[in-house]
């Protein structure tokens, strides 16, 4: 009996120590967050605004972490689906994170079958970087003063009006169905391969109104080959101050924008959240990264995590209510 006793000592000994052990390695990882370089996954090629959202902030982020900040594009299909459901099954140890965007967790769930994933279990969101509206455009031969205007025209029309947009699946061909209810029109969506396409057409005149992303046409708005009627989101755009939003000159409420912020896999540590956090926050007070976000067409919108929640609710519903709504059959 007396050696069964001993023997059972050190047994218990050593499971004391998994069980109480284990938390403080947890915690001591978590306070030495980071000590290897952090990967941030922007799940598109490239070049786009994706791409640019994310190499705004991540050298700043790197400074004030203390590690590097690597930049992965990985485009591996359905618009940025395919890539954010890895990372939303990858370790949730806060050495890979997602740039997310609307499309990814907000309408991109809905627009293709079985993404894999749940935009708000899946993920720890960290903060927004910034908001970028669209802009309604239209060649110069069109002389509508105001969003009234053109609406009164869209209602007259006896055939649907024709309206370009940059492809079916993307936000500013869902702008584009928002104005519709709510204007209460009959619209035609001319879809284009691209921004840049729509952008050529407008120029040319094949189409006469369009909605299309800020960069892709502020050349062209400033030689004056197209012309911004309106934004697309609540607040106007730093980009055209002057320039009315579609809320304030028709349809109040109307509110279609584009919103970046990086994600980390659901099960992140707090503490971990909280520090990466607070450094986005630190790097988009800045002014260099400011102007470059800026010169994308987007606002920084500095938030908490539990802001950050809050927003992906809220695309969410809204733009899988409104893809419901017209019968957008899953891919």
């Amino acid at each position: 009996m007396l050696n069964f006793g001993w023997t059972r000592i050190p047994i218990l000994a050593l499971g004391l120590i998994a069980a109480f052990g284990a938390p403080r390695d947890t915690a001591r990882a978590q306070s030495d967050y980071p000590n290897r370089p952090i990967t941030l996954v922007v799940p598109l090629p490239p070049g786009g605004p994706n791409d640019i959202m994310a190499r705004a902030i991540a050298d700043k982020l790197s400074a004030g972490l203390g590690q590097q900040v690597v930049v992965e594009n990985r485009a591996l299909g359905g618009s940025g689906t395919v890539a954010t459901r890895a990372v939303a099954k990858g370790p949730a140890d806060g050495y890979t994170l997602l740039l997310a965007y609307t499309s990814t967790m907000a309408t991109g769930p809905h627009m293709f079958t079985n993404v894999g994933y749940d935009p708000r279990k899946d993920f720890a969101p960290i903060g927004l970087i910034g908001m970028a509206p669209a802009l309604l455009l239209l060649h110069p031969s069109q002389s509508y003063r105001n969003v009234g205007d053109l609406i009164a025209e869209m209602r007259a029309s006896k055939e649907p009006f024709q309206v370009g947009v940059p492809g079916i699946s993307t936000v500013n061909y869902l702008a584009a169905v928002l104005f519709a209810e709510q204007a209460h029109v009959k619209l035609q969506y001319i879809p284009y391969k691209g921004s840049q396409a729509l952008n050529t057409d407008l120029i040319g005149g094949f189409v006469k109104v369009g909605f299309n992303p800020i960069p892709v046409s502020r050349s062209a708005i400033e030689g004056k080959l197209i012309r911004p009627l309106a934004a697309t989101s609540l607040k106007r755009s730093s980009a055209f101050p002057d320039l009315p939003t579609v809320a304030e000159s028709g349809l109040p409420g109307y509110d279609a924008v584009l919103t970046y912020g990086i994600v980390a896999p659901a099960g992140t540590p707090r503490p971990i959240v909280e520090r990466l956090n607070k450094e986005l926050r630190a790097a988009l007070a800045t002014g260099e990264v400011k102007r470059r976000l800026q010169q994308e067409g987007a606002e920084p919108m500095p938030t908490t995590p539990e802001e950050h929640a809050a927003v992906i609710d809220r695309e969410e519903t809204k733009w899988s209510a409104l893809i419901k709504s017209i019968g957008v059959k899953p891919k």
